[in-house]
């Protein structure tokens, strides 16, 4: 069984005294693992890494088993992105949410694309956040879990829209959620594309994505990783 492919590292780990295990999410085959054999050298741990985008072989005996990579660096971009808080902690965040939500080797070429997209972005500050909270927003619907907030799922109203189920994704406007109103998520507009998309209202979109990300596509248990902790952080206070 072999196959090519273009894939983003997302995860490498150490494996026996010279190899590496290394996970990524590949255009046609989804998110998938293999050893690298050498992965620890000189030569290859420097391209090893979170974020950079690969050309890569697969080759394994049966399909089932780990197999066995080969990869060659197109885009370095972890090396773009040393010294720059923000961009580390972007590649960390796509990295390790990708790592955590995708089932192993189904594809998502779409959602592929997208994430290549944005980590061209990386550096960028004046469009980065905003990218990754749409980036974030298709996440959620390529899972299946997207956000409904084109009206009001109370009234259908397209006014007024206020606020966000907890349990629904829909959107609810002011006369819609009544009482209920300290019990739902508020609606920044910049989740619907209106209004400033200046560091706050990034973050408190961000809150509300992360909220779906944590009961709906998180492991039961599982918190949303440091990494994107300290990326809504970074956001928050302006940070390069």
């Amino acid at each position: 069984m072999e196959w090519r492919d273009e894939g983003i590292l997302l995860a490498v780990r150490p494996h026996g005294e010279t190899s590496a295990i290394v996970e990524a999410f590949c255009r046609d085959h989804g998110r998938h693992a293999g050893v690298v054999r050498g992965g620890v050298s000189r030569r290859m741990r420097p391209f090893l890494q979170p974020g950079v985008l690969v050309q890569m072989a697969w080759a394994a005996r049966l399909d089932e088993h780990l197999g066995h990579f080969t990869a060659e660096p197109v885009r370095n971009r972890a090396a773009l992105a040393l010294g720059d808080r923000m961009a580390l902690a972007g590649i960390g965040a796509v990295a390790a949410l990708l790592g955590a939500v995708l089932p192993e080797r189904a594809p998502h070429p779409g959602l592929y694309d997208r994430t290549n997209a944005l980590l061209d972005l990386l550096g960028e500050r004046e469009v980065w956040p905003l990218a990754y909270l749409q980036w974030e927003v298709a996440l959620l619907e390529e899972m299946g879990f997207g956000l409904d907030l084109s009206a009001c799922a109370v009234t259908g109203a397209r006014e007024d829209l206020a606020f966000v189920s907890p349990r629904t994704g829909r959107a609810v406007s002011w006369a819609g959620a009544g009482e209920y109103a300290p019990r739902l998520l508020p609606l920044p507009p910049v989740l619907r594309g209106e209004g400033e998309a200046d560091a706050e209202a990034i973050r408190a979109a961000l809150g509300v994505t992360g909220h779906f990300l944590t009961e709906r596509l998180l492991p039961e248990g599982k918190g949303l990783p440091a990494s994107r902790e300290r990326l809504v952080e970074a956001i928050a206070r302006g940070e390069g």
